[in-house]
């Protein structure tokens, strides 16, 4: 398995792992791996600050996050 939400096999070393079988150091260069192609507009050195580029999808984000921070992942 491997991905966006890691490789799942224990090593902290090897989660950020792209589609072509790198392992980026940073965040922002890995995220941009797995861009689709065109859709998403290709991220900079700065953190996203998604409430901010978003704003209409707030609440949406705020109810997804609470179904992860609530019981059912704990």
């Amino acid at each position: 398995v491997r991905g966006l939400c890691g490789t799942y096999n224990w090593d902290q070393q090897d989660e950020f792992t792209t589609p072509a079988g790198d392992v980026e150091t940073g965040v922002t260069a890995f995220a941009n791996q797995y861009r689709a192609s065109g859709d998403c507009p290709v991220l900079g050195p700065l953190p996203l600050q998604p409430c901010d580029a978003f704003a209409g999808r707030r609440e949406v984000a705020e109810a997804a996050c609470a179904i992860l921070h609530g019981p059912a992942f704990q």
